[in-house]
């Protein structure tokens, strides 16, 4: 697949994990002192949220080796019982000082060692002054919100947070790592759903930041807001990066805002391009989501028919810079030549083909379950091998990405600091 670079530039609008990696599956651990402080290590490390270098080299010390050491990362700790059920309130603050209020609902029958899925539900109506804390910063209720299965996250936007402001776009994930260090949560099944704003918000990260999510719901929203300069986003939007992350979307025929007929011209980009999509087109609709009892049903297959793919063997990704939004699970641009630059990277065994354009450096995440690290690996890019050796792995870099982005389906022993040349 060789996409060409497709810009949105016509719309308007505004515990216990019961896997074993297959490559090591052989490893059998005889219980003991050292593999005891080891698991006691892994809990410790998955349940902080901050990036503790004392806690890495703890770690370190004390496992045998670096297949131990990813083993235990990757089966988890085990979670505790005795958490917050329920309705929660709670607040992140981040380096400026912001405070950014989230509720999130747990099922009263939390089971610590079942994954649970979570689904984040961002609001309408971001333009509104700061959220005060206490439990009434939202106009609705959470009762309708409440499942047994899952773990529902209402975080709070507002006039100088919205959802596709960069402080949102660092928000959001900060929000998932500190739940995941309390609770055993399916990192597969992370859904965006998004009303209005919200649905515009949803486009955001699908746009600029999938990695984390699963599945994308914008309901009622128009991708054509972030477009907008006087929204506070003016982004350039391509359609490259909704690949692999499918969306359910549904618009009101007469919505006032967004009627279904100015959202069409980006339905009909995402069919041109092949990417996964579910479009709704309620009849008469207006902006409201009076529809969402009859589609429900709908939506929630949606989700179980599309877990996450958290290595998938294909990434394709458009970036126009490299200090944010320049990531897509294990590809990262570090460097542009032009703007914006598109690397589509495929992964078979050992081999991995790269076609790059406007990218000059590039960084490949390894993960043991796809690589043989006993073996050569090969990196051709745009026609030539610009890399073909056996790569070591290292307890560092397992540690730095698995802090990163604490997802226990998602870690790297190895990564390749690539570079293009002219």
């Amino acid at each position: 697949m060789n996409l060409a670079t497709i810009e949105l530039n016509k719309l308007t609008g505004k515990k216990v994990l019961n896997y074993v990696p297959i490559c090591i599956a052989s490893l059998i651990f005889e219980v003991g002192a050292a593999e005891s402080s080891l698991g006691d290590l892994v809990g410790s490390f998955w349940a902080s949220t901050d990036d503790s270098v004392v806690l890495s080299n703890q770690l370190k010390e004390a496992s045998s080796d670096l297949e131990a050491l990813y083993r235990e990362l990757r089966h988890g700790p085990e979670y505790n019982i005795d958490v917050p059920k329920g309705q929660q309130e709670s607040v992140r603050v981040d380096e400026s000082g912001i405070r950014f209020p989230y509720v999130f609902l747990v099922p009263e029958n939390y089971e610590p060692t079942k994954k649970y899925p979570v689904e984040f539900m961002l609001h309408g109506g971001v333009s509104r002054p700061e959220w005060e804390p206490g439990g009434g910063w939202w106009r609705r209720g959470f009762e309708s919100l409440k499942r047994n299965d899952r773990i529902v996250v209402v975080p709070a936007s507002w006039n100088e947070a919205f959802w596709w402001h960069e402080n949102q776009a660092e928000n959001l994930p900060a929000i998932l790592k500190i739940l995941k260090a309390t609770y055993n949560i399916d990192e597969n099944r992370v859904s965006l759903t998004g009303i209005s704003d919200g649905g515009t918000g949803a486009y955001f990260f699908a746009f600029k930041q999938p990695t984390p999510w699963a599945t994308f719901f914008p309901y009622i929203g128009h991708p054509g807001v972030l477009r907008n300069a006087q929204s506070g986003g003016g982004y350039r939007l391509y359609f490259e990066n909704l690949m692999g992350r499918p969306l359910y979307i549904v618009n009101g025929e007469n919505d006032r805002l967004y009627p279904a007929s100015s959202v069409e011209p980006f339905i009909d980009i995402l069919m041109q391009a092949g990417v996964e999509h579910i479009w709704r087109v309620i009849p008469d609709g207006g902006h409201n989501t009076n529809w969402l009892p009859e589609e429900r049903d709908a939506i929630e297959s949606f989700k179980q028919e599309n877990p996450r793919d958290a290595l998938p063997e294909e990434v394709l990704w458009v970036s126009d810079r490299v200090d944010k939004f320049n990531r897509n699970s294990w590809v990262r641009i570090d460097e542009l030549s032009q703007t914006p630059g598109l690397i589509e990277v495929t992964r078979e065994n050992n081999l991995i083909e790269v076609t790059a354009r406007g990218v000059s450096r590039f960084t490949l995440l390894l993960n043991p379950e796809e690589i043989d690290f006993s073996q050569p690996v090969s990196v051709n890019a745009n026609g030539r091998t610009i890399f073909s050796e056996q790569v070591n792995q290292s307890a560092d870099t397992l540690l730095f990405w698995a802090n990163k982005d604490k997802d226990r389906t998602m870690l790297f022993t190895a990564e390749l600091n690539l570079e293009l040349a002219e």
